[in-house]
């Protein structure tokens, strides 16, 4: 009992009673030793909202994407495939569906759970099921190696085959495959290929932190050493038992990979590991060359700005820090030692010593806290673009993100960018005619006109169309939303 004599005591004490004690303990204990001494479950003392005024952008419905299961379809990504002339979208159960570019004409392009492919979808718990999916810039492009390519990143509850990556633990909740699927036709109105290529395989221990994002780098053209690879977010396994993963370079857990899909020089032969990448010829036989960038918890979206190739991240903290961080090439960024620019200490509190204090890390450019009054709890980082257009005045050289479940979207300045904190964060609201509204109050007021029950989250995520269209998405009414000047 009693208060920590300084910081370090209080760390020290707060760390040990943390890793001993109830939920309840451990917020008593951060009022006991937070209280001026280096321990804090909110480092940032002034709301997101203050001291900005919220830009306001237009709004208009686009497209609905049909029910499965009885409810609104679970979106996760949409994609712009230019070859073909089509957008695509996906919905976490199963299928994935091309929209035209006007929003007009939805197909089912493809349902991952049809018995033929042997993958069954599981999708029982919020974070589970069908992640994630790309494109090969060469799909359209006939005698190309990618033509008629496209990969899915799907959770499913075959666990028969062996895993290429475990997290060492004694339980497998389910797996996440990587799939390379080829259609004879890329311009067919629905997918007419054959059964899909397993490339990669990882064995889940627990039923979250599961998959993540898959991307070619779009600003990279025919010949660059850079096209054709596929860059993957891998969460770190969802467990406190788990945490460690994503420091250890000898682990495909917390970390964003670049694969060759095409290669063969993988472990198992499936795809190709990039003569270039950070790890792949450093000698050491305990490093993976799979990886890319380390030290993520829950990489839900990345994206390259088309100006300069800056690479963001937004990443999923625990309990107090959400963050969107620059990745490069042998990045660490620092989960879970750190979260945020804050020293790691459990579940309940960062440390307020040494913020940003070692170099060898990538701390984030921007970052706020789960607690703020805008949003709710359990709240998770999104996104990710940088805007480069001018169709949109108000939101030109910004990098758009957003949190989850509150559908709130924010934006900073891609050309200045900040030293971490949310002092530059701005936040962003939608006129659809009717004034000022967040992407949730526009679901409740869809929800309440079509007489069903009313969504008290939104689950954002942004979509990206040709000419710089900006989409959003969500998992409680089916509509696809444009933003407009």
């Amino acid at each position: 009992r009693g208060v920590a004599a300084d910081a370090s005591e209080a760390a020290r004490l707060y760390l040990l009673a943390a890793k001993q004690g109830s939920t309840e303990a451990q917020r008593a204990l951060v009022g006991i030793y937070a209280n001026g001494r280096g321990v804090a479950d909110d480092p940032f003392s002034t709301p997101i909202a203050t001291g900005h005024r919220a830009i306001e952008v237009g709004i208009v419905e686009f497209a609905t994407i049909p029910n499965s299961d009885g409810q609104a379809a679970r979106m996760m990504l949409l994609v712009d495939e230019p070859g073909t002339g089509r957008l695509f979208v996906n919905d976490m159960r199963g299928p994935l569906y091309s929209v035209s570019y006007n929003g007009v004409t939805v197909t089912l392009y493809i349902d991952l759970n049809e018995h033929d492919w042997g993958i069954p979808v599981i999708s029982s718990w919020s974070e589970q099921g069908f992640q994630s999916f790309a494109f090969h810039p060469q799909f359209n492009d006939s005698g190309t190696p990618g033509f008629g390519k496209f990969y899915t990143l799907t959770d499913t509850s075959d666990t028969r085959p062996p895993a290429d990556f475990t997290s060492g633990g004694d339980s497998n909740s389910h797996d996440t495959v990587l799939l390379e699927w080829t259609a004879e036709d890329p311009e067919a109105v629905t997918y007419n290929g054959g059964l899909p290529r397993e490339l990669v395989r990882y064995e889940q221990p627990v039923g979250n932190h599961n998959g993540g994002h898959l991307a070619f780098n779009p600003i990279a053209s025919p010949g660059d050493a850079e096209f054709g690879l596929l860059y993957m977010g891998a969460a770190d396994g969802g467990d406190s038992v788990q945490f460690f993963l994503a420091q250890n370079r000898g682990s495909a857990f917390g970390k964003i990979l670049r694969l060759d899909p095409l290669g063969s020089n993988s472990t198992n032969g499936e795809y190709g590991i990039p003569a270039d990448n950070p790890f792949a010829n450093d000698g050491d036989p305990d490093t993976l060359g799979e990886i890319y960038a380390l030290g993520v918890r829950n990489p839900q979206r990345f994206a390259w700005d088309p100006n300069n190739g800056n690479m963001f991240v937004a990443d999923i903290g625990q309990n107090i820090v959400e963050e969107v961080s620059l990745v490069t090439s042998g990045g660490n960024l620092g989960w879970n030692a750190w979260e945020g620019s804050f020293a790691f200490i459990s579940r309940r509190a960062v440390s307020l010593l040494n913020q940003r204090g070692d170099p060898q890390m990538a701390y984030p450019v921007v970052e706020y806290g789960q607690p703020d009054p805008l949003l709710q709890r359990s709240s998770a980082a999104t996104g990710v673009y940088v805007y480069r257009a001018s169709v949109i005045p108000q939101l030109a050289n910004l990098v758009l993100f957003g949190d989850n479940p509150s559908g709130e979207v924010f934006a900073f300045s891609a050309d200045d960018l900040p030293a971490g904190g949310q002092g530059a964060i701005q936040r962003i609201l939608f006129n659809n005619g009717e004034g000022p509204r967040t992407l949730l109050q526009m679901i409740q007021e869809k929800n309440t006109a079509k007489g069903q029950e009313v969504a008290t989250r939104a689950d954002l995520r942004l979509g990206v169309g040709p000419e710089s269209r900006v989409f959003l998405l969500n998992k409680r009414d089916g509509t696809i939303r444009l933003v407009v000047e």
